[in-house]
């Protein structure tokens, strides 16, 4: 799922303002994109990294891809980060104006359901997960 988010955001950076709107990164962010304000594709590209990063993370959890370093605190703290962008809705929308209330509801829902997924999982996978010895 962060792979996802991962390329959805990179779509922002290909496809120009109508993806930064119709992901409702904000009018503002949208129209920065049109003038070639750099920001947006800066911001946009340190997200994707991000989340291309925690998609690794998780792979390596799956046992997709080798081991990664600190591996069960990466995958606490990156479902924590989910979980609680997921649930503090009223002080991110008041940190971040200029998005509409869809937009904060279904990101917000988006990452709580991919917290959950990831906490479900997680604990699945705890006794694998346990740091090697040696």
């Amino acid at each position: 799922m962060s792979a996802l988010a991962a390329f959805a955001h990179l779509g922002c950076i290909v496809f120009g303002a109508p993806w930064y709107r119709a992901l409702g990164a904000g009018e503002w962010i949208a129209r920065a994109a049109e003038a070639g304000d750099p920001y947006p594709t800066s911001i946009t590209l340190a997200i994707a990294a991000v989340l291309g990063l925690w998609s690794l993370y998780a792979f390596s959890g799956a046992g997709l891809v080798r081991r990664l370093p600190l591996l069960r605190t990466a995958l606490c703290a990156i479902t924590g980060v989910y979980l609680l962008r997921g649930s503090v809705l009223p002080p991110v929308m008041a940190a971040f104006p200029g998005r509409s209330a869809a937009f904060w509801w279904w990101s917000s829902g988006i990452c709580l359901g991919i917290g959950l997924v990831h906490l479900v999982g997680l604990i699945q996978a705890w006794p694998a997960l346990r740091a090697r010895k040696g």
